[in-house]
């Protein structure tokens, strides 16, 4: 998949956000700016049905000069094989060694309901993918420095499948015990990213009504469940959303340093890179005072 396995410097922690996809394209070009101004070294974007996210990489990657975009995912029913395979190579000429592109299958009901193709066999639909992405064309100026992909992966075969094809995985909604399995799945080299919702709010009602509107989002998806069960959850942990235990399994709450211990868990389980995603206290909100006061914490933490 990539021109070299050599590896990708990812630093210990970044941001994933789809905040900064409900703003102006103006003031998430000013936002990207300030996280880096912060020492934040990556921004992971979403894809569901907003801004395509190699035309908002793009932006946030203008208006920065370190940052690493990464998706997290491009969902791979949006574009062909082709066309994903050219943006990437376009992105990383552009901006060497600052693009990831996360890849996923995403889920029935994005695919099949909201874009109309059969979500049939997403193992099979993935390698075939990646075979796509290796055999296609390129006639543009070509980048100096290797493409880089990372496949959404929470299950051993599409773990498996991400070490052997690409640079590694970025799981999603997982917790540090994920972490560890996902690294002994994968081995030592690849590239492993999870991702790690956090609240910083000290009282308990609060922070569970903001955890909750997350878990309950993700809850409503099979793959994701599937993923949760074999972690020991059952279905009275899954129902209305989560039980308290649940949640705060799924969601870290509480100061900033319990925020960070979460985040090192994930790092001392065999995380290369954690992407963590600030929930806003409103539906649609931008946690930026989340990020300001997180910001020295978290990016003073390093791998083991």
């Amino acid at each position: 998949m990539t021109d070299t396995r050599s590896r990708f410097a990812l630093p210990a922690v970044g941001l994933w956000t789809g905040a900064l996809d409900v703003v102006p394209a103006a003031r998430a070009r000013e936002l990207a700016a300030e996280l880096e101004s912060l020492g934040y070294g990556a921004v992971w974007i979403p894809e569901v049905a907003g801004r395509d996210p190699f035309v908002h990489l793009s932006m946030l990657l203008s208006a920065t000069e370190r940052l690493v975009g990464a998706t997290g995912i491009a969902n791979i029913w949006a574009r062909d094989a082709v066309a994903t395979s050219c943006a990437t190579k376009a992105l990383t000429e552009a901006y060497p060694e600052r693009v990831l592109i996360g890849l996923g299958v995403s889920h029935q009901n994005l695919v099949s309901g909201l874009r109309g193709h059969q979500y049939d066999k997403p193992l099979t639909a993935m390698r075939e993918y990646l075979d796509g992405i290796d055999a296609a064309p390129y006639t543009a100026q070509r980048p100096t420095t290797p493409v880089r992909y990372v496949l959404a992966a929470l299950r051993p075969k599409m773990l498996e499948l991400s070490g052997e094809r690409t640079d590694g995985a970025h799981p999603y909604f997982v917790t540090p015990e994920h972490t560890a399995r996902a690294r002994e799945i994968l081995g030592a080299e690849p590239l492993l990213c999870p991702e790690q919702a956090v609240v910083l709010e000290t009282d308990p009602a609060k922070a569970r009504e903001i955890g909750r509107r997350y878990t309950a989002t993700y809850l409503a998806q099979p793959n994701y469940v599937n993923n949760i069960k074999t972690l020991g959850f059952d279905e009275s942990d899954l129902a209305h959303g989560g039980s308290d235990a649940f949640v705060d399994a799924l969601v870290a709450w509480g100061d900033v340093d319990t925020v960070v211990a979460r985040v090192q868990a994930h790092l001392d389980a065999g995380a290369d890179h954690v992407a963590v995603q600030a929930l806003p206290a409103e539906k649609r909100g931008v946690p930026e005072d989340q990020w300001r006061e997180l910001a020295a914490p978290l990016t003073a933490l390093r791998t083991g």
